[in-house]
């Protein structure tokens, strides 16, 4: 049956007269009168595999309650109420926001939402644009010279701004500053921190033209990662503000006999080392401090030595916001020549590190090198992240996640799919339709909207990756390799790529960059899959494409991994809703984003007391729990 499509008018039809005719549906409509003005039937056409999903689609379409095929055949519903215009319907409801449907800030019920942009749409993507470009010469205003320049990794004769490096007698007077506030830092209740972390969230919202600007030109960040980016920093500042008032303003009561009062509290640690990478530069460095400056500890906050500018602005902010500046301390420059004199040092007692597996180790031996009290570490590291697709999924759909898994941010994700796993049955297929897909990626200058894959880090990254594809294309079975365009000569470009490979044993670490390892596996060896996946020790994310129950089950039982993602990509957690973080060699734990993640920066202390010795007034002893 065709679909008459019927566009801008609010006339009620008869539809009674359409029953018992020999004529078509379109013929009774034109030659009918019943409307007057250009009416045009569409049908599909395709093969059965490409028609059999649409099919399916409309069949649920049209059998909902709700539908209008459903509703038509009920002759106990009047037609007036079948054809009624929903336009009439929204005005008598004075336009109003249905309640069963949560407005995009009230996503997360008690914290608010970050606010989004439709950059798809041309006139607010064009003012988000122009705002973004009157905050260029701001950024070189406020750089201090003479200091080493940073640039654009886009195009290596843009120079983004400048930076001071910190140096060993910086570090002992952040060291010396932090440690003398944190106590008063510690007391003050979590309540009076959350909202100072509330308002750092407006003040980054207020700024995003400038945080945008940087993420992209700094950090190489397309226009939506960008965004991405920004939004995740500011939901992690209301969620940790959100978590702090649920757990650090009051003690907790904890049960006891008659005539004893016990109670458990959480303090700060003390100081805190926040090291973070420059993949994403606002959204990591933001949890990681704005978690530990919550939890009630002061703050040495080291960011990427690729990525300082977007720090250094983040900083501002949280001052702005109330944070003391005794309280938190930002140094840049060489993450080894920092680290070293931080983690020697006893009076740091925690650290939260997100990057690689083997710096993670490297902090890891240097905290247990130190005499002193015993520093807790919070490492969120990489992983040989897989994606696994069998042959019930629809190719379509796996491989647009397969995509942006694997290349989008041009592979510098922590979560990005390293590894697709493909069952050999649809295997053609999915390289097929992933090679197809690949050549319709834009790679070029983040700054232009319609690109979508920018540069790498910097030039070390480019030749480790460049290296790489050297060696998968000799061992390789079959290989897609885009070309790098003329405009990209200037900068750090990596061209996405898949490299089809016999097994995984070539693979000795992970590569952090836009390359895709594809192996087939036969039917039954998904079993042997996940074996070799749990045997490479890392535990970050996992995607899986399947239609089969009992796949998912299977997967669920047996992967050891921190974030499983089921018929969709596998990148982007977001913040209360996903929380995100690996086990064995990709991290730690607590997750980031999560509701356990606050306490991991705290101490517990309990307070016992034996009240019939103050007289049995419990409340008097209570008091300020």
């Amino acid at each position: 049956a065709a679909i008459v499509e019927m566009a801008g008018s609010d006339k009620r039809y008869e539809f009674q007269r359409l029953h018992g005719m020999g004529q078509s549906l379109y013929e009774n409509v034109i030659a009918g009168g019943l409307i007057d003005q250009p009416c045009r039937i569409y049908a599909p056409v395709g093969s059965h595999e490409d028609l059999l999903a649409y099919l399916v689609r409309r069949l649920l379409e049209n059998g909902a309650n709700a539908s209008f095929v459903n509703r038509l055949a009920d002759d106990a519903l009047p037609l007036s109420d079948v054809v009624r215009n929903p336009v009439d319907e929204a005005k008598a409801t004075g336009f109003e926001a249905s309640t069963r449907i949560h407005a995009p800030t009230t996503l997360f019920g008690g914290r608010q939402n970050s606010r989004g942009i439709a950059t798809w749409h041309a006139p607010m993507r064009e003012q988000l644009l122009r705002e973004m470009a009157s905050t260029k010469t701001e950024v070189l205003r406020q750089s201090n010279a003479p200091a080493k320049p940073i640039l654009a990794p886009y195009d290596q004769s843009l120079v983004v701004g400048h930076v001071t490096e910190a140096n060993e007698a910086d570090v002992e007077r952040a060291l010396k500053a932090a440690t003398a506030v944190q106590f008063d830092w510690d007391r003050i209740a979590g309540n009076e921190r959350a909202a100072m972390l509330e308002n750092a969230a407006v003040l980054f919202e207020e700024h995003r033209p400038q945080l945008l600007s940087l993420l992209i030109r700094e950090a190489g960040k397309t226009i939506d990662n960008a965004l991405a980016d920004w939004r995740e920093a500011v939901d992690f500042l209301r969620y940790y503000a959100q978590q702090a008032r649920l757990h650090f303003e009051t003690a907790t009561r904890m049960p006891g006999p008659t005539g004893e009062h016990n109670s458990l509290r959480l303090n700060g640690r003390g100081v805190f080392a926040c090291i973070s990478p420059w993949n994403f530069p606002l959204a990591i460095f933001v949890g990681q401090v704005s978690a530990a400056l919550a939890a009630g500890n002061s703050v040495l906050a080291k960011p990427a030595e690729q990525t300082p500018l977007v720090a250094l602005t983040a900083v501002s902010l949280l001052h702005q916001a109330g944070v003391p500046k005794g309280v938190l301390h930002i140094l840049t420059g060489e993450g080894a020549k920092l680290g070293k004199v931080l983690l020697s040092d006893p009076r740091i007692h925690g650290v939260a590190f997100t990057g690689s597996t083997q710096t993670a180790q490297i902090i890891n031996r240097s905290l247990a090198a130190r005499d002193g009290a015993i520093a807790t570490l919070i490492a969120e590291t990489g992983g040989m992240n897989a994606m696994i697709v069998d042959s019930s999924a629809l190719p379509e759909h796996a491989v647009r996640d397969c995509v942006a898994s694997a290349f989008d941010s041009a592979g510098q994700r922590c979560s990005a799919a390293r590894l697709l796993f493909v069952q050999d049955d649809c295997a053609d297929r999915v390289m097929s339709l992933l090679k197809g897909t690949m050549d319709e990626l834009v790679i070029g200058n983040p700054e232009d909207y319609a690109t979508d894959i920018g540069p790498v880090i910097d030039l070390e990254a480019k030749k480790m990756l460049d290296s790489h594809k050297q060696v998968m294309a000799r061992h390789s079975l079959s290989k897609h390799d885009l070309r790098l365009p003329a405009g990209c000569a200037k900068g750090t470009f990596v061209a996405p790529a898949f490299y089809e490979l016999s097994d995984i044993s070539l693979l000795k670490r992970e590569v952090f960059g836009p390359i895709l390892h594809v192996v087939r596996y036969q039917t039954d060896y998904l079993d042997h899959v996940l074996s070799q996946l749990n045997a490479l020790g890392f535990g970050l994310t996992m995607g899986l494409h399947t239609r089969i129950d009992a796949t998912v089950a299977k997967v669920r039982a047996q992967a050891r991994v921190g974030n499983l993602y089921i018929n969709r990509n596998q990148i982007g957690a977001v913040v209360g809703a996903q929380p995100f973080g690996g086990e064995g060699l990709s991290g730690t734990g607590p997750k980031a984003g999560g509701p356990h993640y606050l306490q991991r920066f705290a101490v517990e202390r309990v307070v016992s007391v034996d009240t019939t010795a103050a007289g049995g007034n419990a409340e008097l002893v209570a008091e300020g729990d």
